[in-house]
């Protein structure tokens, strides 16, 4: 069961989004220099469709995206909440996955977006130029459109 230690509204997750950020529980990676190694251990609150409408109903009208930071240990549950969003509300969907790649039969169909990588300290996260990451914008044709570049500010020269 897929469970949520807590939530924020973040500006910085999707860019151009008002985000609510799911930070969900149990994360199976163990990513060393982790920011949130908290979310290693099996805590917080079941992530439910009735938890979902409960957020919708404090925040729906402030938020234009529900991302999911985590749950790669039930990667088809992600999948199955995400669609309920998409088919119970107007925002958008993102998920943030430590992993390398999507799992085996999965869809990005029911996401707009994907971060994809475990977090290395030596190579740093989004906005770093060396980052192992990579977010992506998912288009109509569920082909995956690179924007790793929006979170990474110019190099002074």
């Amino acid at each position: 069961m897929l469970k949520f230690a807590d939530y924020d509204i973040v500006f910085q997750e999707v860019p151009g989004e008002v985000t609510l950020a799911l930070n969900i529980s149990n994360c199976p990676n163990n990513c060393p220099g982790c920011h949130s190694a908290y979310l290693m251990n099996d805590v917080g609150m079941p992530l439910t469709e009735a938890a979902l409408d409960d957020l919708f109903g404090k925040y729906g009208k402030s938020i234009t995206c529900v991302c999911f930071m985590g749950g790669d240990r039930e990667p088809h549950e992600i999948q199955k909440l995400a669609l309920y969003v998409k088919q119970h509300t107007k925002c958008k969907t993102a998920w943030y996955s430590g992993r390398d790649q999507l799992p085996m039969n999965f869809s990005v169909q029911c996401f707009d977006f994907l971060k994809l990588g475990p977090y290395k300290e030596e190579f740093g996260g989004l906005d770093s130029l060396s980052t192992n990451q990579h977010f992506y914008r998912v288009s109509t044709d569920g082909s995956l459109e690179d924007w790793t570049y929006k979170f990474q500010k110019k190099q002074q020269i």
